[in-house]
């Protein structure tokens, strides 16, 4: 196999003088630009939540020059808040990196340790138990997921955590059975494509309806499913159709609204046979 010079040992060098590269410029920054020097931990933080779904944004577009520049992009924010809290006395970015190196070892112990681990499952029970023994089992095994995450995210993590703990359905059958289970009582509550006929049953429709999509995600994980990556795929291919469809209106000289719905449909099916399922 031919070496990728950029996974070289001799490129180590380089890449420290970057890192540090970087440090010595947000040094200055913070030091002479007014607006780096007014920032904060609370300030930053929105920013980098939407520097992260760049990423992600990257990622599904398959766009690594892209990916490159938010990558940067984040590793800015990541050393600022070190620098923050150095200013504060409270760590550095050398106390940061080396904290989750540690930390990395300690959970690798079929690395670093004796401790075996066949396959990719018993890695991430060895991962959850150790990371609630940290803990001290504060809060107990769902304890660290975090409150702020994305309901379908947080779903996930809740379900993967729970399996770390040996909570988990033994079959994906099982699962799927479960999905249609929670199908029927939603559409029992949903009046079988009725709307609700009172508040309390609209209530009792949005309960099975949440039950049914945590259903969904379990038997996701099961599949191997990312369902938040799957979600935003679809997102993409509709926004993709929707456009081809605008245009197609546009061309024909006629406001989408004047459309009746067999002619979207129409131009829904081109779309589908001519738009990419990323575009």
């Amino acid at each position: 196999m031919t070496e990728n010079p950029l996974l070289s040992p001799g490129r180590r060098p380089e890449q420290l003088a970057a890192f540090g590269r970087l440090l010595d410029v947000l040094d200055r920054l913070r030091l002479e630009c007014p607006w780096d020097k007014k920032q904060t931990l609370e300030s930053l933080r929105h920013l980098t939540i939407e520097e992260t779904y760049e990423i992600s944004d990257a990622i599904l577009r398959q766009d690594l020059p892209d990916l490159k520049k938010e990558l940067g992009d984040v590793m800015l924010h990541l050393v600022f808040y070190a620098r923050i809290a150095a200013e504060q006395g409270a760590f550095d970015i050398a106390d940061a990196l080396n904290a989750q190196c540690d930390k990395l070892i300690y959970r690798h112990p079929h690395i670093y340790g004796d401790v075996q681990a066949d396959d990719e499952d018993a890695v991430k029970r060895n991962w959850e138990q150790l990371k609630l023994k940290e803990k001290g089992n504060t809060g107990g095994v769902l304890g660290g997921v975090p409150t702020s995450l994305p309901a379908l995210v947080k779903a996930m993590r809740i379900q993967e955590k729970a399996r770390g703990a040996g909570f988990d359905w033994e079959d994906p059958s099982q699962v799927w059975l479960k999905v249609q289970e929670e199908l029927a009582e939603f559409g029992a509550e949903y009046g079988h494509g009725q709307p609700p006929a009172d508040e309390a049953q609209a209530t009792r429709a949005t309960q099975e309806f949440g039950d049914l999509l945590f259903s969904l995600v379990n038997f996701a994980r099961f599949a191997g499913i990312n369902p938040e990556e799957a979600l935003e795929r679809t997102n993409r291919k509709f926004i993709g159709r929707f456009q081809y469809l605008e245009a197609a209106a546009a061309r024909a000289g006629k406001p989408l609204a004047s459309l009746t719905l067999a002619q979207m449909d129409e131009y829904w099916e081109e779309a589908k046979k001519s738009v990419s399922s990323l575009s």
